[in-house]
């Protein structure tokens, strides 16, 4: 395992981190409070110390069991958690979107109730949770300093939602020079970390990026295909028939990318993102012990090449020869659209109730 480094800041990240969306929510299946702190201790094990939790994801329940996992490797990990969601006075229906909060006395009371819950004193990253550009004012901004400036937290950023808000939000983190910025991005998902690296090319900031959704949600690991589709017990399962088809079509042209015995395509996916200067980490969806032996070496697998680069950036502009979409652009695109629109993207504003907070 390698490690970078967050923005301006001295915080240490492994280059694979662990997403702990995964656990104390059903998002991605049902496991046991055991089976969680397993997986977090096998993470641990493979070199992973970067773990990114949130206060909403299981109410809770997610940094609570993150904090018990790493109690006695403390002064080995980085915490990163998110605040932004107001859960102790809703309740959470289906997987739909709860109300926000993001005030500067919210962000102050999230933040030290997550430190509560976690069981710790301080917290290596803090991030607004798809707060939406205009939300975030001057008294959150001065809440965020004056927290770093306690001690309570070491380094801040911002978590985006793929259609809740994204391209504003993240242009304003970059330019704030937040530590660290959290997107979807992949091989089949390439225009907002394009978009981003383009806008810290340009404003000179020294933001790091912290892409999730690595595998395309399991297509670009071969997790997912056109036979599993409906069948997952998680929310992909709801997905449109023609993603995993379009999807499963993709992946076939991306198989050059393999190297037998020294690259599988799920570290290929990974290291596509590490070859980003400004990617400090990768955060996979982990559902077995298995998935974290494999990724977590993709941090030390043969980097992609300079033609290997070139050839996926040319599929990508063109479709991967695919002459049909996915039905997934009004799931990926900033809710009014107007920023997408005005930066020149094509992608559609969203369609219907926003997606929940992943």
């Amino acid at each position: 395992m390698h490690y970078r480094t967050l923005g301006d800041s001295d915080v240490e990240v492994s280059e694979v981190g662990f997403g702990a969306w995964v656990v104390g929510t059903d998002w991605w299946g049902d496991r046991t409070r055991q089976d969680s702190i397993d997986l977090i201790h096998h993470a641990i094990e493979e070199g992973i110390t970067y773990f990114d939790t949130g206060d909403v994801y299981g109410h809770g329940e997610s940094e609570e069991m993150v904090g018990e996992a790493v109690s006695e490797y403390r002064d080995e990990v980085t915490l990163a958690t998110k605040v932004g969601y107001d859960f102790y006075n809703n309740p959470q229906a289906g997987h739909g979107e709860l109300p926000k909060e993001m005030t500067g006395e919210w962000v102050r009371s999230a933040t030290e109730k997550s430190l509560d819950r976690l069981g710790v004193d301080h917290v290596e990253v803090l991030q607004l949770h798809n707060a939406n550009v205009d939300e975030v004012d001057a008294d959150v901004l001065e809440a965020l300093d004056e927290l770093k400036e306690e001690g309570l937290v070491d380094a801040v950023g911002w978590a985006l939602g793929p259609s809740i808000g994204w391209l504003a939000e993240g242009d304003m983190a970059i330019e704030e020079e937040f530590d660290s910025l959290q997107l979807v991005w992949n091989v089949f998902e390439q225009d907002v970390g394009e978009h981003f690296l383009e806008t810290i090319e340009r404003t000179g900031s020294p933001t790091s990026l912290v892409p999730r959704v690595p595998h395309s949600s399991g297509l670009l690991n071969e997790q997912v295909t056109p036979e599993t589709g409906h069948d997952l017990d998680d929310h992909r399962g709801f997905r449109p028939d023609a993603w995993y088809e379009t999807g499963w079509e993709k992946l076939e042209t991306l198989r050059f990318l393999e190297r037998d015995g020294e690259r599988t395509m799920g570290q290929a996916a990974i290291a596509f993102l590490l070859s980003h200067d400004a990617v400090a980490s990768v955060t996979p969806t982990f559902h077995t012990k298995e998935d974290i032996t494999e990724w977590a070496a993709a941090s030390d697998v043969p980097k992609l090449s300079d033609d290997e680069l070139g050839r996926v950036k040319e599929l990508y502009a063109d479709n991967f020869g695919i002459d049909r979409e996915d039905g997934m652009d009004s799931l990926r695109s900033s809710v009014d659209g107007d920023d997408i629109a005005a930066a020149g993207i094509d992608k559609q504003p969203s369609a219907g109730p926003r997606n929940s907070a992943d």
